[in-house]
């Protein structure tokens, strides 16, 4: 018999229970993806995102209050916020815990209130907002619990399951919100997804037997798993493996940040230190954990404080790759000479990159077809440039939201973002850039610039589907222009010489940039380019390797 209230334990096993149904079916999330491309990743980005809080929700103890939890999945959320679907997520879930926070339990009043937050929250995080997605349903979830609020005869079971089928029926009217979902034969992926959130919370709430374990690996990919890794003690240098959370009682500002991660430096290292609103998690190995603590002790009261003694122990624990990596990081940090302005770009592919690189860019993030970055990625990159201004530059719509929410996030830095979509547009953005200009200025004319930019990029189809009046098969060679489905074929050549002929309708442009990916020969490039180049002799016709996956050619028509 469930509840009619859901405590602190219950909140804690309802998120866990949600997040493991969403890991479960994030492959078919991913195949709803309205575009039947091989790197449809809606599924993984909501994964990843809710995977991030409950990594944190499951390392709480089961007497955790109700404002930690709200905290954990918060915070957790935001910073594993991965693509359009994963922010829009991370929002709906700071809009709930910002009610439930405040109670210590939660009835199906105190639900429908979180619900309206919830939605008030995602909605304002979204630009231009669009029915037929992921914020229908929410809104949909949002209405019923509402409206079953004020019926004394509904109880909170009756409830969950009520709102649970009209969120299916909002889901299942998706497709004629939103004529492309129509033509692809799907619902909306991210509301899809939404939905097994809520049904795994829904089995928790009724005590269905549910492993309630969660892969760290899932939350954080690459990380290393300290607890695996082992050394001869002798190589030891600091002993004690020291970690504890701040429960901050006063500002800790950037300054504050640094100023104690400077301190942790000079008596250790392997240090970790992550601070939210209220919340600082520090990690520090030290051959005296007293003053690391003492010092913490100025900032507020400690919890979730442990201290092991590596050396007896047998534990190695330090960070050995990321010790690796942030060292390197750190040191390319302090050798870069401070400037004016900095770059980043999301890119992917040897050559790519290295076009970037040469153009100037300070960091580039891994990501944007395969596996688009993180809030997270995106803040770590703007904390390693060493620059008063910095230009962000995503390569795909689904990035745009994270890196504005990296943007909100930076306190320190005035952060640009230059909503480019592709990797073409990145690279004119770069290009555009005018030192004498004010960063204002440059924002203004890269934004003009990028606009005038055509492009196209050549994948393969992984299911059949039909868009933009094409009928497409699975294996078919697709060429996909920046308004939609330019060329369907069968041959990887044909289709690109169709796409590029579509790119240059009514066109003007004197310049066609073709990159080729990991997945093309250089002799096959260079046949598709003379091609090009025979049947459009007034163009200069320009041929990179770029190694991206997934896509075989991306191209630009300026």
């Amino acid at each position: 018999m469930a509840a009619n209230t859901i405590d602190n334990r219950m909140l804690c096993k309802m998120f866990l229970a949600g997040a493991k149904c969403l890991e479960a079916n994030k492959e078919y999330i991913n195949e709803l993806n309205v575009f039947p491309v091989p790197d449809g990743d809606t599924g993984t980005n909501m994964t990843m995102t809710i995977m991030s809080a409950a990594n944190e929700v499951a390392a709480l103890d089961e007497n955790t209050d109700m404002k930690v939890i709200a905290k954990s999945i918060s915070s957790g959320s935001l910073r594993g916020a991965r693509g359009n679907s994963g922010v829009i997520l991370s929002q709906l879930c700071r809009g709930f815990c910002k009610v439930i926070r405040d109670v210590e339990e939660i009835d199906k009043e105190t639900l429908a209130r979180a619900c309206e937050k919830a939605v008030e929250s995602a909605y304002k995080a979204v630009m231009k907002p669009k029915e037929g997605t992921i914020l229908t349903v929410a809104k949909g979830v949002c209405e019923k619990a509402l409206d079953l609020s004020e019926d004394p005869d509904v109880d909170l079971d009756t409830c969950i399951d009520q709102v649970i089928a009209y969120a299916k029926e909002v889901l299942a009217k998706t497709p004629e919100m939103l004529p492309v979902l129509k033509q692809a034969g799907v619902v909306d992926s991210g509301g899809q997804g939404l939905i097994e959130f809520l049904m795994g919370a829904q089995k928790a709430f009724r005590g269905e037997e549910i492993d309630f374990t969660i892969n760290a690996a899932a939350a954080t990919p690459g990380r290393v798993n300290v607890d695996s890794l082992a050394a001869d003690t002798s190589d030891i240098k600091f002993g004690y493996c020291t970690e504890f959370i701040i429960m901050l009682n006063k500002t800790f500002n950037v300054k504050h940040e640094k100023d104690f991660k400077d301190y942790l430096e000079s008596i250790g290292d392997s240090i970790v230190l992550v601070a939210d609103d209220d919340l600082v998690k520090v990690h520090v190995h030290t051959n005296d954990p007293g003053l690391a603590i003492q010092r913490a002790l100025t900032y507020g009261a400690l919890s979730n404080m442990k201290i092991d003694n590596m050396r007896l122990e047998h534990q190695e624990k330090l960070f050995k790759e990321e010790q690796v990596k942030n060292a390197a990081k750190e040191e390319e940090n302090v050798q870069q000479e401070h400037k004016a302005v900095g770059f980043i770009s999301v890119s992917i592919g040897e050559g790519l990159n290295a076009i970037f690189k040469d153009l100037g860019v300070d960091q580039i993030i891994e990501g944007g077809q395969t596996m688009n970055p993180s809030t997270d990625d995106i803040l770590r990159a703007i904390d390693m440039v060493n620059a008063d201004t910095v230009f962000v530059f995503p390569n795909n719509k689904n990035i745009i939201m994270a890196a504005n929410q990296a943007k909100i996030m930076t306190e320190d830095k005035e952060v640009i973002v230059i909503p480019t979509k592709n990797i073409p547009q990145g690279i004119t953005a770069v290009i555009s850039y005018v030192p004498e200009m004010t960063p204002a200025e440059n924002e203004a004319n890269m934004t003009e610039e990028i606009a005038n930019v055509a492009t196209g990029q050549v994948t393969y189809a992984v299911r059949d589907t039909e868009i933009d009046g094409k009928t497409i098969h699975e294996n078919d060679i697709m060429g996909i222009g920046d308004g939609g489905m330019l060329a369907v074929g069968t041959d990887i050549e044909d289709t690109t010489v169709e796409m590029i002929g579509e790119m240059l309708k009514d066109s003007d442009a004197e310049l066609i940039s073709i990159y080729y990916g990991a997945d093309v020969t250089e002799e096959a490039a260079n046949a598709l380019c003379d091609k090009v180049s025979k049947a459009h002799g007034d163009c200069d016709v320009e041929l990179q390797f770029g190694g991206q996956p997934v896509y075989y050619y991306v191209v630009s028509a300026e």
